[in-house]
């Protein structure tokens, strides 16, 4: 890597670690107080709504920030048309689902459904304001403003969610919760960015982006859908109750997987279309990224699959177990996720996104496949069957990936190899001491402890280099080890 490139790339990694985990925390905090204030009928209405306005979301984002992004020469019109654009197919599907609200309602016999969607659907016109300078500031790989928005925005949504919990709004606290987060989020980001649109528009920009973006458009539009799919089928087949279960499952995953995801791919797409044409450059860049990510993220998912139940017991109280099973089976198939979405972005850079709308059909005819064979047999066997679909996907965007920069399956899977080791070496002893230790706030504890130990002493057989430069970070960075030193 250049030197430029290379501290960019640094900078970037480094801030979209601290939004995503500083985000990721307050949501966290925010959340436990949430579930242990809420019922999981709650979080079941709410989920089944989100899943229209996560499609809205895409619909008027339309692939256009990626297309702005990896136009090197960008103009002001380009970003006016993207921006005027936006804000048109945002009204446009407000009208629409306005009036579409009482049918949903009285698709999945949830009266509720009406007035919960007319108010949180507001949220997809707040989201449409920001999607340009969201995009501006991405193509300068600026994530310390993106940091600040996400974590402002985070925080006062979430407080504003917890005071209407606390005054028993019930569903109505994740309500304001998720169409205040939108509002926060636009205010900001006008205020940090200072971007305004010009009075220019131009059909032919958006006609020449969207040879790029359909393919995007239509990726993520799947990942949508079948993201929500469960949450689809058990609105309408299944006890309300059952959704929220999922919900929190998925949502609990959904934290640590996330995070891993953007902190890959938060900067990468905007590196890796700097270098899109560096073969060699940009294969040996992908594989250092894969190794370095996989050594955190694959042990950290392990070790959930291994502590679940005395975790959701903990965290969220007894109420909540139930979705202890669901939670362990969402790591599962989210341990080559991250990877799969590094891949998908390495080929988005490459120009090659038919390819990788091919590869999102790709799995989502393994879900649906799964979801066919498996709906008689309840929800458990239905998630066994998304693991096997997410791990099939995997490989197969392993062999695009091999055919567009002759990156040898071989050298991919060897790649992720030592964290697997890793992983393995340290959630099978935290599994085992759930036969031992009785009491769920003692043995997470304890597990906890064992966890850390095993992991860190396994970093520093394995990787060394990685653990010295680990170290180095905590000495520097950490007020304690300063003041020793």
């Amino acid at each position: 890597m250049s030197d430029n490139l290379k501290q960019k790339t640094v900078s970037a990694l480094k801030w979209s670690a601290v939004d995503r985990f500083g985000q990721q925390a307050v949501q966290f905090f925010i959340g436990i107080l949430l579930a242990r204030l809420l019922s999981p009928e709650d979080y079941g209405l709410i989920g089944v709504i989100m899943i229209f306005a996560a499609l809205s979301f895409v619909l008027v984002e339309s692939g256009f920030g990626q297309a702005l992004i990896r136009k090197q020469n960008a103009t002001d019109v380009d970003y006016n048309s993207v921006f005027y654009f936006n804000i048109f197919t945002s009204i446009l599907l407000y009208t629409i689902l306005f009036f579409s609200t009482p049918y949903i309602a009285a698709y999945f016999n949830q009266p509720q459904f009406d007035l919960l969607g007319k108010v949180i659907f507001i949220a997809i016109l707040f989201n449409a304001f920001y999607l340009v300078p969201f995009a501006l500031m991405l193509k300068k790989m600026d994530f310390k403003s993106i940091a600040k928005v996400n974590l402002i925005s985070t925080t006062l949504s979430g407080l504003l969610g917890v005071i209407l919990a606390f005054m028993s709004f019930g569903v109505w606290s994740l309500v304001a919760q998720q169409v205040s987060f939108h509002f926060f989020r636009m205010i900001v980001y006008q205020i940090i960015v200072k971007w305004r649109p010009g009075m220019t528009f131009s059909f032919d920009v958006i006609r020449n982006f969207w040879g790029f973006t359909l393919p995007i458009l239509g990726t993520a539009l799947l990942n949508v859908i079948f993201n929500n799919l469960y949450v689809f089928i058990l609105g309408k087949y299944y006890h309300k109750k059952d959704v929220g279960y999922y919900s929190q499952a998925n949502k609990l995953s959904e934290t640590f997987n996330f995070s891993f995801q953007q902190i890959l791919l938060g900067g990468t797409f905007s590196m890796f279309s700097q270098i899109q044409n560096d073969d060699e450059r940009f294969r040996r860049i992908l594989r250092e990224i894969t190794r370095k990510a996989s050594i955190v993220s694959i042990p950290v998912m392990l070790v959930f699959i291994a502590v679940a139940h005395p975790f959701v017991y903990v965290l969220l109280s007894a109420k909540w177990l139930p979705s202890a099973a669901y939670f362990q089976l969402l790591c599962l198939a989210s341990l080559f996720t991250p990877f799969y979405g590094l891949n998908i972005s390495a080929l988005n850079a490459r120009g090659l996104s038919k390819q990788t709308f091919v590869i999102e059909t790709s799995k989502k005819i393994l879900i649906i496949f799964s979801v066919f064979f498996s709906f008689k047999f309840g929800v458990i066997t239905m998630l066994w069957g998304y693991v096997m679909a997410s791990f099939i996907a995997y490989l197969i965007s392993v062999i695009y990936i091999k055919r567009d920069i002759t990156h040898y399956i071989k050298n991919q899977i060897t790649d992720l190899f030592p964290a697997f080791s890793i992983g393995l070496l340290t959630a099978i002893p935290a599994y085992l001491l759930s036969y031992v230790i009785v009491n769920n706030y003692l043995l997470i504890s304890v597990q906890f402890v064992v966890v850390l130990c095993i992991y860190v002493f396994s970093v520093k057989v394995a990787q060394p280099e990685l653990y010295r430069k680990s170290l180095d970070v905590v000495v520097e960075k950490v007020p304690f080890f300063k003041k020793k030193n």
